[in-house]
Order: C-alpha cells, then sequence, then structure tokens
C-alpha cells in the first residue's frame, strides 16, 4: 500500500473516530444513531469518479433528534488537485407532508490534502422530495453552491432518482442528474443499478455511471460499473 494511499486511511479512520466520539457525546441515549462503513471498486461524486480507478473505502455516523440529523460521511479519493480524501459534514431536518418527504441540509464538503492555493472547502445548500408513486418510490434533489471547487464559482446539481423493489431484499434503481456551473464542468449524467441486502447490516450495489462529459472533461467522466458492499449498524 503506498504512503498516499495509507494516509487517506488513516485521516479517515481518525475522521470517523472522531466525530463518533462528538455525536455520541452530545447526542442523548434516546437518539437513533446510525453508522455505515463501506468499500467500493471507484469513489465516485455526482457521477464523476474521484478515485483514480482505484478502491475506496467509507463511513459515516448520522444521529437524529425529533426531525433534526447530524452526520458526517469520509471517502478516501485521489483528485487531481492532491487532495487524497473526501468529508461531508451535514446538518438539516426531515419532515412529511401528506405523504411526502421533505429533507433541508446544509452540507460542508472538505478536501484535505489539496495543494496550497486551491478551493477545497466549500458549503452546499441541498433539498431532497421524496414520495412513492404506486410501486415506484422518487425523489427530487436540488444541490446548490455559491462557491464551489477549485474554480467554480455558482454550481447547481438537479437530480431525478426513482426505484422499484424486485422482492423484498433486491431494489432496481435509477437517476439522471444535471450540473450546471459557472466557471467549472457542466454535464448530464446518470445511473442504473441493483442494491441487494444481503441479511440485515450487509448490503451489495452494482451500478453502471456515465455521463455526456467525457470527450471535453477526460476520462473521470466516462462510463464505468461500480461494485460496492456496505455494512450498517
Amino acid at each position: 500500500m503506498n504512503m498516499r494511499a495509507t494516509r487517506a486511511r488513516t485521516a479517515l479512520a481518525l475522521v470517523l473516530g472522531g466525530a463518533a466520539s462528538l455525536l455520541a457525546t452530545t447526542a442523548n441515549a434516546a437518539d437513533p444513531v446510525s453508522i455505515q462503513l463501506g468499500v467500493a471498486s471507484e469513489y465516485l461524486g455526482k457521477g464523476v469518479a474521484k478515485s483514480n480507478e482505484e478502491p475506496s473505502v467509507s463511513g459515516s455516523v448520522e444521529v437524529t433528534r425529533g426531525g433534526f440529523f447530524a452526520s458526517v460521511f469520509a471517502s478516501t479519493a485521489e483528485l487531481s488537485s492532491g487532495a487524497d480524501a473526501e468529508i461531508l459534514t451535514t446538518i438539516g431536518y426531515r419532515a412529511e407532508f401528506a405523504g411526502t418527504g421533505v429533507d433541508v441540509m446544509v452540507i460542508n464538503r472538505d478536501l484535505p490534502g489539496t495543494r496550497t492555493g486551491g478551493d477545497g472547502n466549500y458549503t452546499e445548500y441541498q433539498t431532497d422530495i421524496s414520495r412513492k408513486l404506486g410501486p415506484i418510490a422518487t425523489r427530487f434533489r436540488v444541490n446548490y453552491t455559491a462557491d464551489g471547487y477549485g474554480g467554480t464559482q455558482e454550481a447547481w446539481w438537479v437530480e431525478m432518482q426513482g426505484g422499484i423493489a424486485l422482492d423484498r431484499s433486491t431494489k432496481l434503481s435509477a437517476a439522471i442528474a444535471d450540473r450546471a456551473a459557472d466557471g467549472g464542468a457542466e454535464y448530464v449524467a446518470w445511473n442504473l443499478g441493483v442494491k441487494r441486502k444481503l441479511n440485515d447490516s450487509f448490503a451489495v450495489d452494482l451500478r453502471y455511471y456515465d455521463t455526456d462529459g467525457a470527450g471535453q472533461y477526460g476520462d473521470a467522466y466516462d462510463g464505468r460499473i461500480v461494485a460496492a458492499l456496505t455494512f450498517s449498524l
């Protein structure tokens, strides 16, 4: 294992360990806490490869109280800016109105390891609206940042996702999204895949991702199949 990968995994463990301790300290005993660990053949964000075609490890911790929630997610990465991890710290609120779920949140996205002078930290504002339409579960997402990664200024990510249960343990889902940005990459992304629960804790996901940006922005925007295994508590 090279030094960069070792450093990234150590940072991931420290971040998640610290987050778990902090959230556990601030949460009451009755507050639900969920933990998820994962390994994937590649790490993607907003349809774009972020681990240089290398496997990634990730983890998240979330605490909820009433409709409010706070979470930390971290994954190893390998970006051209020098960043070797991606960390998302989120606070938000969940509610349901007449069968429609609404999540609103503020996300701090940090890319440790970004070279000096690079803009590796920024804030996103996100709203998810979800509803079941017969057997299909749908989710509409809008994500906005006023000052994005690197030279990107304003950026929007608008996504529609739908999924249907094939049986009690298997779900087929697909999503399509559009990214518009001032000073950054603009593209359409989509994915299609199957997730299967192996038991109460383990699940596997096999998914095809693609965008229309490969010819303009490079190999990270190419189509690819990603396999992932997650463990949840």
